[in-house]
């Protein structure tokens, strides 16, 4: 059983697009600083016009794929969601807070400006709170995942994180002496997550509704989520285009920067699929639920903290700096793990094959992925 090609040729090189857009977006912020003045003015209540539709484009399509029905199987797997809440809600949102705090407040306090140290590590912090709910299904199907496991882990992620999200951010921004306006943080979470879950959730009941249960069923949903996921793609471009511009300047006078926040944030993606995938080798976790277990804890849900950070801080700020250059370094680290873990995989016990879901996941006869082919 092979998969050919997951990913098409504009997601494959994702952070390729998003660096064409970061130099798009400093140069236009400096030929164009009055059009992107303008466009920050066009907020209430710290939230962008501009930016919340682009993050409603992002986030909408990744929501339609939810099932919440996947629950019923929630017992069925219990050793990689065991893993996978554990590290995301008890051990990933703290490394990063950590990391931040140490490399930006002492490694890098020579090299950063020390008003906005606390902004960047603001930035860690809500990309390690956020856990993806997006992406999962890609990094499952390069590794030939259960399809079970990764549509139980992301339905039960999504309601940890409406209920968790704000009240953990919180907490770590108060533990860095960062001020919490919880008022903008609950309405993040409001416009972020829970309207376009619940959106998500109506239209893939609508669309069942309309085409029948079972197969055909499944199979709506994936010819809809094919049909508007390049707003997704777009509308993270645009976003990116968008704070670039915004902060031009900043990093023009700066251009070592980005590079300084990759750093702790590489570190923190290696070194929590260590840990997820050294913990699901040690529990004999079966491979195609231990390396998406692994991956799924690896990756963030950047949408999210894309917006969270501009409404708590603001679109030119060093948080929503950091979250953008999380989207850089994001694609080509998961690819990289993706390929570790299929070199790995007699490390694990063999799993059985979920020939009943394996049409949630990306195929040619589920296309949510532009360029899926066939899994034979």
């Amino acid at each position: 059983m092979s998969a050919v090609s997951p990913l098409s040729p504009f997601e494959r090189y994702l952070s390729v697009w998003v660096f064409i857009c970061i130099v798009v977006g400093l140069s236009l912020g400096n030929l164009l600083p009055d059009v992107f003045q303008m466009l920050a003015g066009l907020e209430y209540g710290s939230v962008n016009f501009v930016v919340a539709v682009l993050i409603w484009f992002m986030v909408y399509p990744m929501m339609v794929l939810v099932d919440f029905t996947s629950l019923k199987h929630i017992r069925e797997r219990p050793k990689g969601l065991v893993i996978t809440l554990v590290v995301n809600w008890l051990i990933k949102p703290f490394t990063m807070a950590a990391l931040g705090v140490l490399f930006f407040e002492v490694i890098f306090a020579g090299l950063i400006d020390p008003a906005n140290a606390s902004e960047y590590i603001a930035g860690m912090i809500l990309l390690g709170a956020a856990p993806c709910t997006a992406m999962v299904f890609v990094w499952s199907q390069l590794t030939r995942g259960d399809a079970t496991y990764t549509l139980v882990q992301v339905s039960l992620n999504d309601i940890i994180m409406i209920f968790a999200f704000a009240p953990l951010v919180a907490l770590l921004l108060g533990v860095t002496d960062i001020s919490v306006p919880w008022a903008t943080l609950l309405l993040s979470v409001l416009l972020y997550v829970v309207i376009p879950l619940v959106a998500g959730v109506f239209t893939r009941l609508h669309l069942l509704r309309k085409a029948g249960p079972g197969v055909q069923g499944k199979a709506q949903v994936s010819r809809f989520t094919s049909r508007i996921k390049p707003l997704s793609v777009l509308g993270l471009l645009a976003t990116v285009v968008l704070l670039f511009g915004f902060q031009g300047q900043i990093i023009l006078d700066q251009p070592l920067l980005i590079a300084l926040i990759a750093v702790p944030l590489l570190i923190q993606s290696y070194g929590i699929f260590v840990i997820s995938y050294m913990a699901a080798y040690f529990w004999r976790v079966p491979f195609n639920v231990a390396a998406p277990c692994a991956l799924i804890g690896t990756s963030n849900f950047f949408e999210l903290a894309v917006a969270v950070a501009i409404s708590l801080f603001g679109l030119n700020s060093g948080a929503a700096l950091v979250t953008v250059v999380g989207v850089l370094v994001e694609v080509p680290v998961m690819l990289s793990l993706v390929a570790f873990a299929n070199r790995t995989s007699r490390w694990f016990p063999a799993g059985d094959t979920d020939d009943e879901t394996v049409a949630e996941l990306p195929s040619k006869e589920n296309p949510c992925l532009p360029g899926t082919k066939t899994l034979p």
